[in-house]
């Protein structure tokens, strides 16, 4: 059910197209995936979506645990019935979410609590920032939640260790989250055979910014002989440089024959580098966030739309644009609409950024099958980083 063919790549290069098989349709790759945490792209619905031609969208299996909960989604059907969405679903396993949220503070009957996380070998307890109420999720329990919600594609149980901890802890935390994946991988076995419609499980590549440690754990997650392989703990606010030098120290020991994913990841520079080097999924919140805070791409960079030169411009965001709001509104009429902070402004920012991305992995990919990407790569990003006014 979870064949990836890959359909066009060159010799002595990694970049590739290819097709991944799901029970909810094909996905073609390189593909971006938008993300719809809390079971919603934000501002956006379904049919927006499909418009804009989203093959798979992804969500958040620890925002979805502590509300409504897995019981209640899978009462209701399981994450596409309940979303009305019938192309293909990721859900993320949440590990990113509970440490990252761990300093967090959160307010109740206006309160202040700190959401701290404690670190086991069976599993992680934590506050949640909503209420405060106490969690422990193990690597049984998360896959036990992502079955019930239903994505075609899960994510095993990792930990994404902080940048400030030593290389030491860094060792620590890859091999625990090894013995995690195992874990997640015997719970997902035995789930299976119970379930109608089957889920592809992929493993998380960690060990921070270390060569030597990222090997060992591509090596340990890529002889899991899972259905694709991702690759976590990047884009967190290191150089550009160095988290193109840990995907090139990873790569090479991924299987060629199934698919790679670079978790968090979804600028245009970003999309470009980093299917040079031979990923084929990506996700990040980038464009939708960017979007309600009023700035958008165009071919010669991003911009805010809360420029005073847009007051009058009759414009569209991006001249020759397809996508709805091109189509049909002014640059001046969006940034009253920003300024107001109306959600059809939200919307419609949210809808060209995606857009954006979308097209433009479809025309990598096309690129690729044409033998001409690095050509189109450094045309777009000569353009693309030739102005910013931001």
């Amino acid at each position: 059910m979870f064949d990836f063919k890959i359909t066009h790549n060159q010799k002595n290069k990694k970049y590739r197209t290819g097709i991944f098989s799901t029970p909810h349709g094909n996905i073609e790759t390189p593909v971006f995936m938008p993300v719809g945490t809390k079971a919603s792209v934000k501002t956006l619905s379904p049919d927006d979506l499909k418009k804009i031609d989203a093959q798979i969208i992804l969500s958040n299996t620890y925002h979805l645990f502590l509300r409504p909960g897995e019981a209640v989604i899978k009462k209701m059907g399981g994450l596409h019935k309940w979303m009305n969405w019938d192309r293909p679903i990721l859900t993320d396993s949440g590990g990113f979410q509970v440490f990252s949220l761990g300093e967090e503070k959160g307010f109740t009957k206006n309160k202040e609590f700190k959401t701290q996380v404690k670190i086991t070998e069976e599993g992680v307890k934590f506050k949640s920032f909503i209420d405060g109420q106490t969690h422990f999720l193990t690597p049984e329990k998360v896959i036990q939640i992502e079955h019930d919600l239903g994505a075609d594609i899960i994510m095993a149980f990792d930990e994404c260790a902080s940048a400030k901890k030593t290389k030491k802890y860094y060792e620590q935390s890859m091999q625990r989250t090894h013995r995690w994946l195992e874990r997640c991988k015997k719970e997902h076995e035995k789930l299976s055979k119970k379930n109608k419609l089957p889920q592809a499980l992929f493993g998380i590549v960690q060990g921070g910014f270390f060569k030597d440690l990222r090997i060992k754990s591509a090596k340990f997650v890529n002889a899991q002989n899972l259905p694709g392989n991702a690759i976590g703990g990047l884009s967190v606010g290191e150089s550009r440089e160095k988290m193109h030098e840990m995907i090139e120290t990873v790569v090479p020991h991924l299987d060629d024959n199934r698919p790679r994913y670079l978790m968090g990841v979804g600028t245009p520079e970003d999309l470009f580098e980093c299917v040079e080097r031979g990923i084929d999924m990506f996700d990040c919140v980038h464009p939708t966030r960017m979007a309600r805070h009023g700035s958008f791409w165009d071919f010669s960079g991003r911009h805010s739309i809360k420029k005073s030169e847009y007051k009058l411009d009759a414009n569209p965001l991006q001249k020759n644009c397809e996508c709805y709001t091109c189509k049909n509104f002014s640059r001046s009429y969006l940034r009253h609409l920003i300024f107001e902070n109306e959600i059809l402004g939200l919307s419609l920012m949210t809808i060209h950024n995606l857009h954006f991305l979308l097209e433009l992995m479809r025309e990598i990919r096309n690129a690729i099958k044409k033998n001409k990407f690095e050509s189109f790569k450094k045309t777009f990003l000569k353009k693309f980083q030739k102005k910013s006014n931001e």
